[in-house]
């Protein structure tokens, strides 16, 4: 059975596109085997390469590393409209670094990135090797000097509600640290943490944007209000997107 075929007959949607991306990264017929087995066993194909395309670049991942979805690339979007030059751009949750690195790669910034998986934050030092990655839990692994400096605050953190982990398709559930996807209860455990301090770490006029989805963005845009930001929605119906900013007006 041809490498298309196995793909297909795995219920892989886009085989064809995935059996050329599998034999391009493969040096010999041997290893196109074990990748195709593997990606059969559901195996994230973007841990498979090694990398994950995000905005048209590459983003190094590796096994154990949140992919960064394509919905995300409209989180980083907005965070770039709001970004100027010599501005501090924190990435918070970073995973591998994909929202700092799009948006390092557009505009001269200061950028920062944190994440609490050590895995995730190797992975950031590589597609951010003029940024500065720090590891720990939010804003515990923060620099203390930046409490008041940051501009720009880009959390995609994890909020999917635990009960629903189950129902993810199995490339995410079995191979994504749930520390990527469990976002408590409802799925806002950590929408309430990040904007709960985020006016300490923003400095005026600075912004913060989390990525939510319909179901939960009326809570989500109460939790910003009670924070004490000004808060609106953003929405992108084509990549099934939702973003929360906020906007802290207290100096």
């Amino acid at each position: 059975m041809d490498v298309i075929a196995r793909l297909r007959a795995a219920g892989c949607v886009f085989a064809e596109d995935e059996a050329r991306l599998l034999t391009d990264a493969a040096t010999t017929s041997a290893e196109l085997d074990v990748l195709v087995a593997r990606r059969v066993e559901g195996i994230p194909l973007e841990h498979l390469l090694g990398w994950a395309e995000f905005r048209g670049a590459r983003m190094a991942v590796a096994p154990g590393v949140f992919v960064p979805r394509r919905r995300t690339e409209f989180l980083a979007e907005q965070a770039i409209a709001l970004t100027r030059p010599g501005q501090i751009v924190v990435d918070l949750c970073c995973g591998c670094g994909a929202v700092g690195a799009s948006i390092a790669a557009e505009i001269d910034v200061e950028v920062h990135a944190a994440d609490i998986e050590p895995a995730a934050v190797a992975c950031a030092r590589r597609n951010l090797p003029d940024g500065h990655v720090h590891q720990g839990d939010l804003y515990a692994a923060l620099p203390p000097s930046l409490r008041g400096r940051v501009d720009v605050l880009v959390s995609n953190v994890p909020y999917v509600p635990t009960d629903r982990i189950a129902m993810m398709p199995p490339e995410a559930r079995a191979h994504e640290p749930h520390s990527a996807l469990d976002g408590g209860p409802d799925g806002l455990d950590f929408q309430r943490r990040v904007a709960a301090e985020a006016p300490d770490w923003l400095a005026p006029g600075g912004h913060l944007l989390v990525e939510t989805s319909v179901e939960q963005s009326p809570e989500s845009l109460s939790i910003f209000e009670t924070a004490g930001l000004t808060a609106r929605l953003q929405r992108c119906a084509d990549r099934e997107a939702t973003i929360v900013l906020g906007r802290h007006d207290r100096g």
